[in-house]
């Protein structure tokens, strides 16, 4: 049985041979020697960090404090930049709320200190979580620890790229149509998405509230459930959290026997060409599957003919409505001015990124007057048509298998001019996000030297299933324990 990096630092600490306090000054060092080529961390939390270190070790000595019940207990983390930690920057990746500090905690990152873990550093992000490449960060682009020339994926593109760089072996990013399992795939890690409130929202900055939702990312799904363990769970802050059945059996995964289990394939024909690189990956994690029994059914799904315009629509709609506090008198960096229309416009249009504009600006057009019905209406008419049909999909399915993207890891600079390009890249990833229900997504070999990555996708609540098949994929095969090459110190493009 392969064992995690998680559970095996977990020995080390509960045996007495490693210590926090060693563990997290090995995770500051290495951002320090590497970030200044990736560009994966937005802000170091060290004096935090080190505290709460020493806490554990603390813990770990005299109280006899093991992963049994606080499983994540001195293990280092890295949480994204639009989730709230009392006394750390919050800066959502923009100039607008450059230098703020949040003044309380999000739930998940208040049950993962609870468990004992050690958040290390901020990740950084596009902004406001809004971009598919990393590139729509106001400080700078993250880069793919796999080739420097490459984008790491977005919007959770500095939580993928630092624990694909090793940074750390957990991070938490957030997945509103694709935010984790995009770059989850181009930097060769695993992440996954949970069922809508299955993990709460409180504390995270939101964009489009109907969608978004907190995901982890590490290299091996086992550890990724764990984080489900301790995170899962109804919170009184958050009205649309819900209790995940079997969430504390996540401590431990078991693998699953996929005998007789029915997978439909979905390649996404028709919507974007795939490269034929990725289809011989995707063919290669489907023969794996059907040599261990699962049956395997070519699928199609209509609705995903119209699931990106929807999802496009929905989310420019929610970013213009949650984004309008961000004018510099509630929230946000204010540009002085004498009259206050002329103050907010100012304020905004020179804090905010093209990408943010540019949705609020659709978003906007879509709630006016005129053609709400026209567009907003019909969108959440498409997203109810889009949810019957996966259910209906479902009736003579177990699961359902995807690629997470039809392509590698694109060059830096490559889309930026084309927004329409961009947005294709979660063609693949907006379906499960429509329809509320969870998908992981995994690695699944490397492409002309890049990751590739599968998308597997479960009916609502069948987050503990979904993440056992992933367990279970990755006991048969090694694709994610591949590590991108280390010659940072050189400054080269891999």
């Amino acid at each position: 049985m392969k064992t995690s990096p998680v559970f095996t630092l977990r020995e080390g600490l509960d045996s007495g041979d490693l210590s926090a306090e060693f563990l997290t000054t090995h995770s500051i060092e290495k951002i320090n020697k590497m970030d200044g080529y990736i560009n994966a961390i937005s802000a170091e939390m060290q004096a935090f960090a080190m505290n709460t270190a020493r806490m554990a070790d603390k813990r770990l000595r005299s109280n006899g404090a093991t992963g049994d019940k606080f499983p994540f207990l001195g293990i280092p983390v890295v949480i994204k930049d639009n989730m709230a930690c009392k006394g750390q920057l919050l800066q959502n990746g923009s100039r607008i709320t450059k230098n703020y500090f949040s003044p309380f905690t999000a739930t998940v990152i208040n049950r993962l200190l609870d468990a004992g873990a050690v958040p290390v550093a901020r990740a950084a992000m596009d902004e406001f979580a809004m971009g598919s490449s990393g590139e729509f960060h106001a400080f700078g682009p993250t880069r793919n620890p796999w080739n420097l020339a490459k984008v790491a994926g977005g919007s959770s593109s500095g939580s993928a790229a630092a624990v694909a760089a090793g940074y750390v072996h957990f991070a938490l990013g957030s997945d509103t149509g694709g935010s984790v399992r995009l770059p989850g795939a181009f930097c060769g890690i695993s992440a996954f998405r949970p069922t809508y409130g299955v993990l709460s929202r409180y504390g995270i900055t939101a964009m489009a509230s109907s969608l978004d939702q907190v995901g982890p990312m590490a290299r091996h799904v086992e550890d990724v459930a764990l984080g489900i363990s301790v995170m899962a769970g109804v919170d009184p802050n958050d009205s649309t959290s819900l209790d995940l059945p079997g969430a504390s059996d996540l401590a431990r995964l078991t693998p699953m026997d996929i005998k007789g289990l029915k997978i439909g394939y979905f390649a996404g024909d028709g919507l974007k060409a795939i490269q034929p690189a990725v289809k011989t990956c995707i063919s290669a994690a489907l023969a794996i599957f059907e040599s261990n029994g699962a049956e395997i059914v070519n699928i199609d799904l209509p609705c995903a003919s119209f699931a990106l315009e929807t999802y496009c629509l929905l989310n420019t709609a929610e970013v213009s409505s949650n984004l309008s506090r961000f004018d510099g008198i509630r929230y946000g960096n204010r540009v002085p001015s004498d009259n206050l229309a002329e103050m907010i416009a100012k304020t905004r249009n020179t804090n905010l990124g093209m990408e943010v504009k540019r949705r609020i600006l659709l978003g906007t057009f879509c709630l006016s007057k005129g053609h709400f019905d026209a567009y907003y209406l019909k969108a959440l008419r498409a997203r109810n048509a889009i949810a019957l049909s996966v259910m209906e999909t479902f009736k003579s399915l177990d699961f359902i298998l995807t690629p997470v993207s039809p392509v590698t890891a694109f060059k830096l600079g490559e889309k930026v001019a084309d927004p329409l390009e961009m947005y294709t890249m979660d063609i693949l990833t907006v379906l499960p996000a429509l329809a509320d229900i969870p998908a992981l997504a995994l690695p699944a070999g490397l492409a002309s030297g890049m990751p590739v990555g599968i998308q597997l996708i479960g009916p609502r609540l069948s987050d503990c299933s979904l993440l056992r098949l992933g367990y279970t994929f990755q006991q048969l095969t090694d694709h994610h324990a591949l590590m991108p090459p280390e010659n940072f110190a050189t400054g080269s493009t891999l």
